[in-house]
């Protein structure tokens, strides 16, 4: 049974078609990459599936269940972790306060699992030398490791990524690979869209596209980048 499961999922406004009978289906442990060139509905998508979003057709079942009308904070709660474009932590808050913020009240754990669990995340996400800086104070990169490190606090079944690369030297953005490799290691189904494709590729398994709101091709990295539609629609080039 897969972990994730979306039906013929639609989604409009007014004219404007967001999401277009998309189904597709994620295996529990596996790492599926999400490309497409902007404004085609990834981020879209993740609203979709995390509940930010009501489907206006379809169906959405995860872990067994259908979930197409619960709200975000009861999807959380059955296991969906996720991070932003723009990282927003609590700035006035420190680094473990954040974390502690969205273990409690994301992961229905009491609080002294909370605290010992966190204290893991730090140390796995790179973050444990920071751990009493506030957020406010954080670079970029580390902001990025807050803004995972937030997701994964909530104990998720599957982690869903938008873009956490983006804006990274190559050194970074090395050194996120690396963390988030770790992360699905030990067992987290990951859910990545991403425009620095060589950071994608390195952790997915497959590649979806998307283009306007519909999946165009879905499948092993290799494959998926030599198809002729995602070299004419999503990299734009002549074939």
């Amino acid at each position: 049974m897969p972990l994730l499961e979306l039906n013929e999922v639609s989604k409009s406004f007014g004219a404007l078609v967001v999401a277009e009978n998309i189904g597709f289906s994620v295996e529990a442990g596996e790492a599926l990459g999400v490309i497409g060139p902007n404004g085609a509905g990834k981020s879209t998508l993740f609203n979709l599936i995390t509940g930010n979003l009501a489907v206006d057709r379809g169906s959405i079942e995860f872990n067994g269940r259908d979930v197409t009308r619960d709200p975000p904070m009861q999807r959380c709660f059955a296991g969906m972790g996720r991070t932003f474009q723009i990282p927003q932590p609590f700035e006035r808050l420190t680094v473990y306060e954040n974390l502690l913020v969205a273990g409690a009240f994301g992961s229905r754990t009491s609080e002294r699992e909370v605290e010992a669990y966190c204290a893991d995340v730090l140390v796995e996400t790179g973050l444990i030398g920071r751990a009493n800086n506030l957020a406010g104070s954080l670079s970029l990169l580390e902001r990025k490791r807050l803004e995972l490190a937030r997701a994964l606090a909530t104990k998720p079944k599957l982690l869903l990524l938008d873009e956490i690369a983006g804006g990274l030297t190559d050194g970074e953005c090395r050194q996120l690979i690396a963390t988030i490799k770790r992360v699905h290691r030990r067992g987290v189904t990951i859910i990545w869209i991403e425009h620095v494709l060589h950071a994608l590729t390195a952790v997915a398994e497959r590649l979806l596209v998307l283009n306007f709101g519909r999946v165009i091709g879905i499948g092993k990295p290799d494959a998926i980048m030599n198809s002729r539609d995602v070299r004419e629609i999503y990299l734009g080039m002549e074939v």
